[in-house]
């Protein structure tokens, strides 16, 4: 199924959002990099630039692009597929969930509070696009709610 991606200023919109709450400077020379490639890319292909990973590769129903944080250099800024399959939302994706550390490991509780803090800085860039009037999970599940109750008045 194809779906309406963010517009470019959009996208450089939540860019921007995402670098300010992650970093205290400047991002690192990997994430700059990606970011040169992405404002180089045409413009009507910037979503199939190299520096964006779909998922899954064909029809993809997310697009990431590794920003990282000051702390952990995996977290992505995802755009996705909205659940009525028209239009996109934007994710702040701590890309930590995946990893498990045994609990008896001497680094468990430095990777607790790294997801922890992970968290809580996607919790931040989120409710910071969604300020800035930038489609996020939560603002879709407003407007749904919303127009769900219009609809039974």
């Amino acid at each position: 199924m194809n779906w309406e991606k963010p517009t470019l200023a959009d996208f450089w919109k939540a860019v921007e959002i995402y670098l300010a709450a992650a970093y205290d400077g400047p991002a690192s020379a990997a994430v700059r990099a990606r970011l040169d490639m992405l404002a180089n890319a045409p413009a009507d292909a910037l979503y199939q630039s190299p520096a964006i990973e779909p998922t899954p590769k064909e029809q993809p129903v997310k697009l990431g692009v590794r920003l990282g944080n000051r702390c952990y250099p995996h977290m992505k800024l995802v755009v996705e597929r909205s659940p009525d399959g028209r239009g996109a939302l934007f994710r702040a994706d701590t890309h930590d969930q995946h990893v498990q550390v045994d609990p008896a490991s001497r680094e468990y509780s430095a990777f607790c509070k790294l997801t922890q803090d992970n968290q809580s800085l996607a919790g931040v860039i989120e409710a910071n696009w969604e300020a800035a009037g930038l489609p996020t999970f939560k603002s879709f599940l407003r407007k749904d709610l919303a127009r769900r109750q219009a609809a039974r008045a």
